[in-house]
């Protein structure tokens, strides 16, 4: 063992030898072990024709490893009360575990042999894609799900980020076993992978533990596969879809900055105080004062790559034209009147309360540093985050919604005539 960086005194790092990073924090509160490996795996390393696979791999790699089945895993996992489970993102794969402590070595090992050697059982594959075709298929069902589509797609076009996670029903029915299989080969070595490890054991004990388990699995000798993504050019435009629903979904979208580009610490803090609550700038004056919103919020998601902005509502359909307007005012407002001293201390404290309410288990604490160190931000961007956020001034807030927060992508969903009314 090795690196052991103590920077911040309740965090260790430690890099093995064969470059697994391996993050440890000892909390005896509990008796209970949290595990997140992260794999730098996730939707963005697909093949645009094969969208869809990194989801599909993480829903048939606990159907079978090298000497075990579907059935002898769920037990392993069942038999001693605890949970494992694995998902994709965007920007990287996921294996999430939790034990007693007295268990925590049987499950890592499990984990490690789930994460080596999976099976991907010819009968699992197949019915793994008929349940993802069947939640594709719901997806098309909710309104909001295809104004988000639309607005992915117009936003994104050739990059990964433009595709759902799930993939489409065309990409899904093409991919193979064998596809999996090489998947699972290219991404899933030992330089790729982040451990992360919170509860009752102390940093020696977990990292004697991750040896035994990972230690032994060699580096490949070709060189990690590195991203090479289309470029993102903004193009505003408008999406109409027209169906036959209840209400109208409008939803605007901007490019905004990576997390590790100037201007992410502000968005955050804009996203927050735009639609973040019953107290926020959307809800308050569109929903409370004027009636228009079944529902309204604002999202600015954590990317690797630069990320949307995009504020919606739901509203009856002879509203659609003012709740456009409405939502366009809003965004407007930010460029041109500064946000007052209460409106930014108060959007500052929701989103760092929010943040430190976020690190509360053994598993947040597990997933927010584990997170952090597959992005390539460091675990010190657990403190860093909280030091952009509060050095965001007003000036600061109003300059980042001029650079960004200008001519928006537009994506309608509702009954035809209402939604064509509200672009005319």
């Amino acid at each position: 063992m090795q690196n052991i960086d103590n920077s911040n005194s309740s965090i260790h790092r430690t890099v093995l030898p064969n470059a697994i990073v391996v993050l440890v924090v000892e909390n005896q509160a509990a008796d209970i072990i949290a595990g997140r490996i992260f794999v730098r795996a996730g939707s963005c390393y697909e093949h645009r024709e094969k969208a869809g696979l990194a989801h599909l791999l993480s829903s048939v790699m606990t159907k079978g490893c090298d000497g075990l089945s579907s059935l002898e895993i769920a037990e392993k996992v069942e038999s001693v009360g605890a949970s494992l489970s694995t998902d994709a993102g965007t920007d990287y794969y996921l294996l999430s575990l939790k034990t007693v402590s007295a268990d925590f070595a049987d499950i890592l090992t499990l984990s490690g042999l789930l994460l080596r050697s999976p099976t991907f059982p010819e009968t699992q594959v197949e019915l793994e894609k008929r349940l993802a075709l069947q939640d594709i298929r719901s997806q098309k069902e909710q309104p909001f799900n295809l104004a988000f589509e639309q607005m992915r797609q117009a936003m994104y076009e050739k990059h990964p980020y433009s595709m759902s996670v799930l993939g489409t029903e065309t990409t899904i029915n093409s991919i193979t076993r064998a596809d999996l299989v090489e998947f699972h080969q290219t991404h899933f070595r030992p330089d790729n992978i982040v451990i992360s490890i919170v509860g009752r054991i102390t940093p020696q004990a977990a990292l004697d533990l991750v040896g035994e388990v990972f230690g032994d699995w060699p580096q490949p000798a070709q060189l990690r596969p590195i991203l090479d993504l289309p470029a993102i050019s903004v193009k505003p435009k408008s999406c109409l879809k027209p169906l036959n629903t209840q209400q109208s979904i409008v939803m605007l979208g901007y490019m905004g900055p990576s997390v590790s580009a100037p201007g992410y610490a502000a968005l955050k803090l804009l996203s927050t105080y735009l639609g973040n609550g019953l107290s926020s700038r959307l809800f308050v004056e569109l929903r409370e004062k004027r009636g228009l919103a079944y529902e309204v919020s604002a999202m600015f998601s954590t990317r690797l790559f630069p990320a949307s902005f995009i504020v919606y509502m739901g509203t009856a359909p002879e509203n659609t034209s003012i709740a456009l307007e409405g939502l366009r005012q809003e965004v407007e407002l930010l460029c041109t009147t500064e946000l007052s001293t209460d409106e930014l201390q108060t959007a500052k404290n929701k989103i760092l309360g929010q943040y430190a309410l976020g690190k509360q288990t053994n598993g947040q604490i597990a997933q927010i540093y584990g997170w952090y160190e597959i992005l390539g931000l460091g675990i010190e961007f657990d403190q860093e985050f909280s030091e952009l956020i509060k050095k965001v001034s007003s000036k600061l807030a109003m300059t980042a919604a001029n650079r960004y927060l200008q001519e928006p992508y537009l994506s309608l969903v509702g009954q035809e005539e209402a939604i064509t009314t509200a672009v005319s």
